[in-house]
Formats: C-alpha cells, sequence, structure tokens
C-alpha cells in the first residue's frame, strides 16, 4: 500500500460521466491504483447546472473509487471545461538584473506577459510559457543561468468564467473534497496520450467528450492553442433520439453497439431493433438509416474543429496530424472520416506512462482523468501544493500579496 503522500487523484467532472482516478507517483509517470465513474446528472456543455445533482454524481464515484485504492479520498486534481474556456497567447520584455538570468527575472518577465486586462467576471487558469528570448537568441526552453541583458517570454493563457471554475470548486467541496488545481482537461489529455516527439513535430489532440469537444495544438514542444467547442457526444446521441423517437437512454446504447461514423464504412445492411417511447412497440429499422442520422453532426463536429484551427492559422503546423481521444473517439470509422476532413493521419489517443491498472484505463474515455493524476503527480514534484482558490476580488488583498512576493523575493 501506497504512503498517502505519493498518492494523487484526479477528478473529471464531465458532462455524460464522473471519473475519478486514484494513482501513485512513480518514476516514469503514475500507477493507477484505483477507478470510479458514474453517470454525471448536473452538466450541460461541461458546465454545472445542477449542484446537487453533480454532488450526488462525484460522491458515487468517489466511493467506487476509494473502495478499489483502499483509501480515503481528501483532496483532488478537478478538470474543467465548457464553452467559457479562452486561450490566447502574450509577450513579455524585461531587462535582466545582473546580467544572467535568475528565477526573480523568469518571475518578472512571466508577470508582464500576463499583465494584460482581464475582465472581472474570468479567472486564469493557466499561464504556460513556451518559449523565452535572451537578445534575440530564440527557441530557449529553460533561460536560467544564461547571460543576457534582455529577456522575452512569450506564453499561453487560459481563462475560464469565474462562475463556472467555482461552481466546479464547490461541488467538490460539497463532495467533501478540497481541490488542489483546476485543470484545463485538453491540457490534461494530452499530458496522458502525446508523446514528447509529436509535441515537438506538431500535433493536434482533439478530445471529444459528452457535451463538448475540446482542442490542444502543440508545436515545437510547447502549447499553441487551446479552444473548446460546445458540442459532443451528447449531441449525436440527442439527434438519434429524436429521429429514430427513442428514449435518450437508449438512443446512447444504440450509437455505442451500432453506430458507424459514416454509411460509406457500413460492412452491410443490418436491421436493428429500436424501442418506442409511451409504451409502443419496438421498431425494426435499417442500420443505414442511424448512420445518416449519425454522419451530419460527426461531419459538423470535426468540420468546425478544422474550422478553429485555420482560424488560429494552425493548419499547417501539425506534421504528426490529429490524436483523436474521449468517449466518443471509439465510435466506429471516425478515424477515417477525420483524416478525409483533416487531410492528415489520425491515430486513436489511449492514456501513456502509466501502470498498475493500465488495462482498465486504456480506453481514451480514461484520457482526462489519467492526465488529470500525471499533471497532479508533476505539480507535486515541482512546487508545494496548495488548495486552489478563485481570484481575490478585493485590490487590497492583491496589493498585500505583491508586497509579500516583494520581500520574499528580497530575501532570496
Amino acid at each position: 500500500m501506497a504512503r498517502k503522500d505519493e498518492l494523487v487523484v484526479g477528478l473529471d467532472i464531465g458532462t455524460t460521466k464522473i471519473c475519478v482516478v486514484v494513482a501513485e507517483r512513480t518514476e516514469n509517470g503514475v500507477d493507477v491504483v484505483g477507478i470510479g465513474t458514474h453517470p454525471s446528472r448536473g452538466l450541460r456543455k461541461g458546465v454545472v447546472v445542477d449542484i446537487d445533482a453533480t454532488v450526488d454524481s462525484i460522491k458515487h464515484a468517489v466511493e467506487e473509487a476509494e473502495l478499489m485504492a483502499d483509501y480515503e479520498i481528501a483532496s483532488v486534481y478537478a478538470g474543467i471545461a465548457g464553452g467559457h474556456i479562452r486561450g490566447f497567447n502574450s509577450h513579455g520584455v524585461v531587462a535582466v538584473k545582473d546580467r544572467e538570468v535568475s528565477d526573480s527575472d523568469v518571475r518578472r518577465v512571466i508577470d508582464a506577459a500576463k499583465a494584460v486586462a482581464i475582465p472581472m467576471d474570468r479567472e486564469v487558469i493557466h499561464v504556460i510559457p513556451q518559449e523565452f528570448i535572451i537578445d534575440d537568441q530564440d527557441g530557449i526552453r529553460e533561460p536560467l543561468g544564461m547571460s543576457g541583458v534582455r529577456l522575452e517570454a512569450k506564453i499561453h493563457i487560459v481563462t475560464a468564467a469565474v462562475t463556472s471554475a467555482q461552481n466546479i470548486v464547490k461541488c467538490a467541496n460539497k463532495a467533501g473534497l478540497n481541490v488542489m488545481d483546476i485543470v484545463l482537461e485538453p491540457l490534461a489529455s494530452a499530458e496522458a496520450t502525446l508523446a514528447e516527439d509529436e509535441r515537438d513535430l506538431g500535433v493536434c489532440l482533439i478530445d471529444i467528450g459528452g457535451g463538448t469537444t475540446d482542442l490542444a495544438v502543440f508545436a515545437e514542444g510547447s502549447i499553441k492553442h487551446t479552444s473548446v467547442l460546445g458540442l459532443g457526444g451528447y449531441h449525436i446521441s440527442n439527434d438519434i433520439a429524436v429521429g429514430l423517437r427513442t428514449p435518450f437512454e437508449e438512443a446512447e446504447r444504440i450509437k455505442k453497439k451500432f453506430g458507424v461514423a459514416s454509411a460509406r464504412y457500413l460492412g452491410g445492411d443490418d436491421v436493428i431493433s429500436v424501442p418506442s417511447v409511451g409504451g409502443r412497440r419496438p421498431r425494426q429499422v435499417s442500420r443505414k438509416i442511424l448512420c445518416e442520422i449519425i454522419e451530419p453532426r460527426v461531419d459538423e463536429i470535426l468540420s468546425l474543429a478544422r474550422q478553429e484551427l485555420v482560424k488560429a492559422g494552425l493548419e499547417d503546423r501539425i506534421p504528426s496530424g490529429v490524436t483523436l481521444t474521449g468517449g466518443c473517439s471509439a465510435l466506429e470509422g471516425l478515424g477515417d472520416l477525420a483524416e478525409e476532413i483533416f487531410e492528415a493521419p489520425v491515430r486513436p489517443g489511449t492514456p501513456t506512462h502509466v501502470g498498475g491498472l493500465r488495462d482498465v484505463v486504456r480506453g481514451p474515455m480514461y484520457a482526462t482523468g489519467v492526465g488529470l493524476a500525471l499533471f497532479g503527480a508533476a505539480q507535486g514534484r515541482t512546487r508545494s501544493q496548495t488548495r486552489f482558490r478563485i481570484r481575490d476580488g478585493s485590490i487590497f488583498g492583491r496589493v498585500k500579496q505583491r508586497m509579500r512576493d516583494w520581500f520574499y523575493e528580497d530575501l532570496h
């Protein structure tokens, strides 16, 4: 049994399911020691719309994971997604104090880069350095100890609606959990599924979940673009429910068992039994009709993801192609359709760098949960853990924190 301080927990609060992954830190990544999943009842398009229902779902998933891991869960790394997420790049410049880059220089240049006007209703979730430039020498990933007089930083900033972040923290707290950090879900999925050489060459990760489709583009080893589309597997199931006049739960089952991304990939035209609503008798429906309902929505999701790439000017920056993950990416024929739309190689993204219950978490639906645990393991190695807090609304609190930072900077 692992020591408590070696265990990290990822909490993936999704639109269709809540997933809890308990993992033990290892030299190469993490060993998964417990998993809990439960249908999600209180979210819509990745955003909490019913706190009590979400808390209840979280509690069920946590209990299942605790039972499997034989460990009482107290703190988690929680994922966040939804159409309110915004990612953008920023740039900052400072003079190097002693002609050698120190920790305080790096902190100052990142502070300069993130000194952008952010509305009061938005919260900064991530500030991720992309590269540093010292005296016009670019492509520097680790500037500490290098000589120079001018230090520049290019960073990627991810913001979310304050209320959405607060609601996730509130749901976790009501379920008896402390939130150590909030992590953007596509970044967590990338942590679990992408290889280092893909990030260097250029790759687009597309996480097709229940309520949202998340994008993350990496090139030259760093994040270049993030975005979240408010479409996902829920919308495909809803189309099936309406098109075949069947209950939503049955539509979800039919999609998983018989669904194909395009009628072109059907082996034969089978007939499937579709339960009806209102106590009517089940009907026999051609599988081709089911695929004709699914295809337009899948095409829309992938086409919007492609448009997002084009809008960001990154369609030619992904030689490694596209990695598909998320529960909906398991739909038969989705990879082939994605290759046609993106005109690039496409591969399924399953969690790597994991031991323990690796066979259980091999599916793409566990990528975010495993990624959150990996993120937590990496954070624990690099800095002391602190609970996530929403931005201090008072200007006095922010000034006091800045003065405290200056004081400790002078001491060191």
